[in-house]
């Protein structure tokens, strides 16, 4: 298996065991590859979920500029959503599984054709 393949996997088994969440696979895989080089960095490839500017940069890079959402309340709500789901005490957030959560919960797959 390739570096990216063993990642995925990783990012499986959090969606599956930490939070709840049966993946799919292949939404999964497209969104691993949407993040490009930075699942390869230790600090590029999570999220910190205590970090302001950090949330702040999900949610201007990846909910308003790639899945097109509009800035509202909706999105910081969601994203914090999402950092109760993975465990708040869980330090390795994986910027994979949060963008896929992200991405279902707005209904947004499509955007990964």
């Amino acid at each position: 298996m390739s570096k990216r393949d063993d990642l995925i996997a990783k990012y499986a088994a959090d969606l599956k065991d930490k939070c709840g969440i049966t993946p799919d696979m292949d939404l999964l895989t497209k969104v691993t590859i949407g993040c490009g080089p930075a699942i390869y960095n230790d600090d590029a490839s999570t999220v910190s979920g205590t970090d302001k500017a950090e949330l702040e940069t999900v949610k201007n890079n990846f909910l308003i500029k790639k899945l097109g959402l509009a800035d509202s309340p909706d999105l910081d709500a969601a994203i914090d959503s999402c950092m109760e789901t993975y465990g708040r005490s869980n330090r390795n957030k994986y910027r994979a599984v949060v963008y896929y959560m992200l991405a279902t919960h707005f209904k947004k797959q499509a955007i990964y054709g």
